[in-house]
């Protein structure tokens, strides 16, 4: 445990779900945990007890990737979980694909609508047609416009295909519509829809007021910091901005909710936990802003200011996104100034006082 860690408050201490079984985390919700084969190796996902048109069962919050181990763990918890009863609905928080991978086979089985953001459902369906979110040609001229030009890497990314299909093989034919502050009756309860952004175009967080609990998805996590990325796709963007005024929204909530992340352990201090996330970013800000007062910068030129360890390929295809998003920070606050040089490449710099 970190430092940061310790500073929160973990009420099941390193208790785990065991495979296959779920762990009561508050009234009406069961806790799962299932393994991803990447270096985050786990999502949390949630079932809520519920009751839709009459009928008393469940409902899923977030899916994991489409994979067999996925679906044999899903099997077993139908088979030790459901005490009987049937899936109502399907909820995801955000498109990515540990979130929405088997919302098609989840929904297909039980016959049941998905609830996602608009937002959310047409760009997990434009990745799984287009298939170019972390390659392909607008993705290589991407990363060589913000300064990786190893040719190998380069050619490595144009040609590089079926990352999100392979995990989100296909979506439900149709969906059901949340948005910020939507309320959803589930097992008697209010929750309440909170939107986010900067970590996915239009992430939702579910909580219920009555038993102080939040799912909190991806926007507030424990350990680790979220991923926030500006993507080709949109690359002007200012993901950093939003996502930094997205979970100030959360402050509002009692310093005492339970909160529900998608990776790390159930935790209280979330207050707390803003203030760390909050003052990390601050503090990787000033730490690229000193690097483009020593000289112009491109985004692969911060990487190391920003990511202390060794990258491998996949990370940094990450990690490019994540540096381009500290630095369209800076830029869009006017802090630093952007330059396409002649080689191709965008450096920031800080500005340069013109005498009177």
């Amino acid at each position: 445990m970190n430092a940061q860690e310790a500073q929160l408050h973990y009420p099941l201490a390193d208790t785990l779900p065991p495979a296959g079984r779920c762990i009561v985390i508050a009234p009406g919700v069961k806790w799962i945990r299932m393994g991803l084969p990447f270096a985050l190796d786990h999502i949390n996902l949630w079932l809520l007890r519920d009751e839709v048109d009459g009928r008393a069962g469940w409902s899923i919050v977030d899916c994991c990737i489409d994979a067999p181990e996925s679906r044999a763990q899903w099997e077993l918890l139908f088979a030790q979980e459901l005490e009987g009863l049937p899936v109502l609905r399907v909820i995801v928080t955000h498109m990515h694909p540990d979130h929405i991978g088997l919302a098609h086979w989840l929904c297909a089985r039980w016959q049941v609508s998905l609830w996602v953001s608009a937002t959310d459902y047409a760009v997990a369906r434009n990745a799984c047609e287009e298939d170019a979110a972390l390659g392909g040609a607008l993705s290589a001229d991407f990363m060589q416009a913000h300064g990786w030009n190893d040719p190998a890497d380069i050619v490595r990314i144009r040609e590089r295909s079926g990352f999100f299909r392979n995990l989100v093989p296909r979506l439900p034919p149709s969906y059901r519509r949340m948005q910020n502050d939507t309320h959803l009756r589930i097992g008697g309860r209010d929750w309440r829809c909170i939107s986010g952004f900067g970590h996915a175009p239009e992430h939702l967080a579910l909580y219920c007021a009555a038993t102080g609990v939040l799912i909190s998805g991806d926007m507030v996590l424990p350990r680790i910091s979220t991923n926030v990325s500006v993507y080709p796709q949109e690359p002007e963007a200012d993901a950093l901005a939003l996502f930094l005024a997205s979970i100030e929204k959360f402050r509002a909530l009692p310093a005492n909710t339970l909160i529900l992340p998608s990776h790390g352990k159930p935790f209280t201090g979330l207050h707390t936990r803003i203030d760390q996330l909050q003052a990390h970013h601050a503090a990787r800000l000033d730490e690229v802003h000193t690097a483009c007062s020593a000289a112009p910068r491109s985004a692969f030129d911060v990487l190391p200011v920003l990511f202390k360890r060794t990258l491998d390929f996949h990370q940094t295809t990450f990690a490019m996104g994540e540096a381009v998003a500290h630095l369209h920070w800076l830029w869009f606050q006017g802090q630093v100034q952007r330059t396409r040089e002649p080689d191709g490449i965008y450096r920031f710099t800080t500005p340069v006082d013109v005498p009177a």
